[in-house]
Parts: structure tokens; sequence; C-alpha cells
């Protein structure tokens, strides 16, 4: 592995590490948010959630990726001055579309959820024009393969997001209703599952107006420098605005409709779940959504934390490959797909065998919860587990495909999906007894179906061929050791403590020290390839001194 995919993986391993901070610190306030506002709180945030989350990925959500990648090619070539002026040019585009995006969502809340969540998508609403620009200035900073700007960002967003969610939460519901206490009234403990919910959503845009904040600052401090790098540039040819712009939306649309189509699964599921199913089987949507807050709220909330390396190390990829492919320097770019997915799947598979062992006791650690609500969360979560793995490949291979310029085959392939999925979907919840289970195994065949259509169309691409020994048999062999590791240290201790919470940490920490230990055994990773990730001489060091890796 040469020093050049060493910062690679180093760069990807930094936003991946601010991203897994910044979900568990999402986590750890999910908590006490469901103390507050309860599982149909969450289900009717979640709701809203999904619908933004649409309209945010069409307006604005791919501008970091796609701007990082137009402006790399410039830097590739040091043409800095033209790079500025997309950077600028971009920034004007997100202000307009942004702010479009978010008048639409206001004022046309009512076409897209039911009228008990109307109120929190128009909290959330506004938040879509203020991330443009912040999306906008994380692209500036990846494209010069600096992620420190945008990993602190995340984790300063999920800060901000934790303290004013809880706290705008409980100071709705005391203004509503003078305390926090649950109301025996059906409608009323609707009406507080919703304003806490609005609470949540305030919180979601006081987030991303702290990290814009935060980003905007260090991109002042480092103005000086960026106008004296522009002045030295020495290309006579400087491409108009209206080029920019027409190159900005060439790239810009085909990776918002690629990541749009990408994430549709959950707002279609939404949609089927919460207002066709009702709709057509006299379902009650009260029960509808409290059921819904649990599955994604809840399962799909801790099912992607694993997936946050797979974001990060996609985010590394499209500069990078872009880079490669502009030079034509393709066996590179080949061996740097292959050190991404190795480096993928080292990190997914393990997460996804230590929820499944794990689910129950991670859950109330994590949402607390009992009984039926605890049983059906975890029982989600293991169904989802399969799903991780496909959806860190998935997210990974789609990258890879955008930075070497396919950026539409991405689209037909989650299209494809999607199709397949809702099919899945709607004949698993129509006609079998199987409910959210049939929410799960949808879910799951979609990213399985990207995941496979993606990576055949990389091989077609640059004749990739994946190497599946040391990628996925021996990880999958490790985590046979670390998930039976894991079950054994939480139930012996669970039969002392009689304590969930208790028991699930020691055999959490258990399960990382065996898949470390019998992945280098196994020849899993290799001395390099450890060095690779960050503070990855500490690991290097340690190896050594239990003696899995030779001085």
């Amino acid at each position: 592995m040469s020093k050049k995919d060493n910062n690679f993986v180093a760069q990807a391993g930094i936003l991946a590490a601010a991203g897994i901070i910044s979900r568990v610190i999402g986590l750890l306030y999910r908590g006490p948010l469901n103390a507050i506002i309860g599982p149909l709180g969450l289900g009717y945030y979640q709701a809203a959630y999904s619908f933004y989350t649409i309209v945010l990925l069409i307006s604005s959500y791919s501008i970091p990726s796609a701007i990082s990648k137009v402006i790399a090619q410039k830097l590739a070539v040091r043409e800095y001055r033209n790079a500025h002026r997309i950077f600028l040019c971009a920034m004007m585009y997100v202000l307009v579309v942004g702010g479009a995006a978010s008048l639409l969502l206001f004022f046309g809340a009512g076409l897209f959820v039911s009228e008990e969540a109307v109120p929190v998508l128009r909290v959330l609403a506004p938040t879509i024009f203020v991330y443009g620009m912040l999306g906008v200035l994380r692209g500036y900073f990846q494209a010069h393969k600096s992620m420190a700007q945008t990993s602190v960002s995340q984790i300063l967003e999920q800060i901000a997001n934790a303290g004013v969610s809880i706290g705008c939460a409980c100071l709705f519901i005391r203004i509503s209703f003078g305390s926090l206490e649950v109301p025996e009234d059906a409608g009323l403990q609707a009406r507080r599952a919703v304003l806490g919910a609005m609470g949540s959503a305030t919180g979601t845009g006081a987030g991303v107006l702290v990290a814009l904040l935060f980003v905007g600052g260090v991109y002042l401090l480092n103005r000086r420098m960026i106008h004296r790098r522009i002045a030295k540039d020495r290309h006579v040819e400087t491409e108009s605005y209206g080029q920019i712009l027409r190159t900005i939306t060439l790239v810009v649309v085909p990776f918002i409709l690629s990541t749009a189509v990408y994430n549709l699964c959950s707002p279609v599921n939404n949609y089927v779940y919460n207002k066709l199913l009702p709709a057509l089987t006299q379902t009650d949507s009260v029960t509808s959504y409290y059921n819904y807050g649990i599955f994604d709220g809840q399962a799909r909330t801790l099912s992607g934390i694993p997936i946050a390396f797979a974001s990060a190390m996609a985010s590394a990829m499209i500069p990078s490959i872009a880079q490669l492919v502009a030079a034509r320097e393709i066996d590179e770019a080949r061996e740097k797909i292959g050190v991404a997915v190795r480096s993928t799947m080292v990190i997914s598979i393990p997460c996804a065998v230590g929820l499944f062992v794990l689910a129950k006791p991670i859950t109330h650690l994590l949402f607390g919860g009992t009984g039926e609500e605890l049983e059906l969360s975890a029982r989600m979560l293991m169904a989802l587990c399969v799903s991780i793995i496909f959806y860190a490949l998935s997210t990974l291979s789609s990258s890879i495909l955008q930075g070497m310029g396919k950026v539409n085959t991405p689209i037909v392939n989650s299209t494809i999906a999607l199709i397949v999925q809702t099919v899945v979907l709607v004949v698993l919840l129509f006609f079998t007894p199987l409910d959210l289970y049939g929410m799960a195994i949808a879910n799951t065949v979609y990213a399985v179906v990207v995941s496979v259509l993606n990576q055949w169309s990389v091989r077609k691409t640059v004749a990739y061929r994946q190497e599946w020994y040391r990628t996925f048999l021996i990880p999958t062999l490790a985590c046979i050791f670390m998930g039976a590791s894991a079950w054994a240290v939480y139930e012996g201790l669970y039969l002392l403590t009689d304590s969930m919470r208790i028991s699930v940490i020691p055999a959490v920490a258990v399960a990382a020290a065996v898949y470390f230990v019998m992945l280098i055994l196994m020849g899993g990773l290799t001395e390099r390839e450890l060095r690779a990730f960050p503070k990855g001489y500490l690991m290097v060091k340690l190896a050594k001194k239990l003696h899995l890796l030779h001085s």
C-alpha cells in the first residue's frame, strides 16, 4: 500500500470517526428524547424527516460530493482561479435552489405527510436552505482532501442537535401542558407527541446552523491564503460563470438524482406503511405511527451507525477517483477501489454481527424501553443486520461509479432496486402477517440489489475483479469467534448482575478484542493496512506486543 493509499484511508478514517462519533451522540440523545416524546412522537418526527430528507436530497444533500468532484478536477491541474469560481457559483446555486426547496416544503407540507406531522415538517423546512451553504463549504474542503472541517462540523452539528432537540421538546410540551406528564386522553397524547416532534425538528435545524457557522469561520480564516494562491495562478483560460453553472448542473443533477433515488426507499416505505396500509386495511394510524417510530426511529437508526464508515470512505473516494481517472491512472484507481472495499468490509461485517448478537441489550442501553417495545425494537434490529453489510457496499460502490464519471449508472441501479423492493414490500404487507418484518426484508432486498448491480457496473467499467478471501471470508470467520465471545460474556454477566446495561459494555469490549486478534491471526489485515487507519501505528504497536505481528 502506497503513501497515497495510506493518506486516502486515513482521511476516510477521520471522516468515519467523526461520522461514528456524531451518530453515537445522536443515539445517546435519542434515549432521553424517546423518554420525553415516546415512540409516537418519534413516529411523527421520522415520518416528517423522511420527506424532508427527499427534498433535501433533491436540492442540496449531494452538493458536497458533486462540488468536491468538480473542484478536485481543477485542482489536479492547478487551476486555482477556476476552482474558486466553481465554489462561488455553487454557493449562488444552492441559495436559489435551497430557498425554493424550503418554501416548497413549508407551504406544501400537507402534500407529503398526514395532518398530524405537517407542523413537524414545517419546522424542518428552513433547514434545507441552511444546509445548502454548509454542503458547498464541506465540498470545497473535501476537494482539497481535507476532511477535518467536515468531521468537526459533523460532531458540532450533532451536539447542538442533541441539546436543542431535548431542550425544545421539553419546552414546547411544558408551555402547552404545564408539565411533562403524559395525559390519559388519546387525543392529548397525540398533540403532546406532535409538540415533542416539533422540538426535535428544531434541534435538527439548530445543529446545521452551528455547523455552518463553524465551517464558514474556517473558510474566512483561510481566505487570504486562498486568494494568494489564486493570484499566483498562471492559467490563461478563465471559465465564465455561465460555463461553470452548466458544468455544475451537468454534474450536480446526476448526483442529486442518484442520491435521491438511492434514499427514496425510506419515504416510499413510510408512505406505504403509514398512509396506504391504514387506508386500505382500516388500521389505526396512531398504531402505525407508533410501530414506525420503533422501526425507523430505533432499529434503523442503530443499523445506520456502521454505514458511517462507508459514507466517509465514499466521500474520500470521489475526489481521489476523479483525479485518477482524469489522469488515466486506471491501475491505481483499481488498487484504490480494492483498499476502500476491504477497509469498509473489515468494519461493516463485525458491526452487523455484533448488533445481531447483542441487539436487545444495545437497544435497551441506548433507548431504554421495556417489555413489548424493547422486544419489538430488538427483533427489528436483528432483522436489519444483514442489510448493514450490503448498504455499506452499495454506498461505497455508488460513489466509486460517480468518481469514475458513470454518474447515471447508480441512478439506473437504484431505480431497479427501488421497484423490486417496493413490489416485495407491498406483497409482504398486504398478503402476509409479517408487518414490520416485511419492512425489514424489503430494506435488505433493496440493499442487496443495489450492491450487486453496482459491483457489476464497476467491474465492467474498469475491469475490477473483487478479491473475496481477505475482504469477505476472513472477516466473516473472525466474526464467528467474536459473536460467540460476545454472547458468552453477556449471558454470563447477566446471570450474575441481572442488568443488561452493566453486562453489555464488557461484552462489546471483549468482542472488539477477539475480532482484532482473530483478524490479524488469519491474515485479514497486514501491518501496512493497519498503519493506514487513523492512529494505526498504535494498533500495530499493540499487535506486536501481543506477538500477533512480527517486528
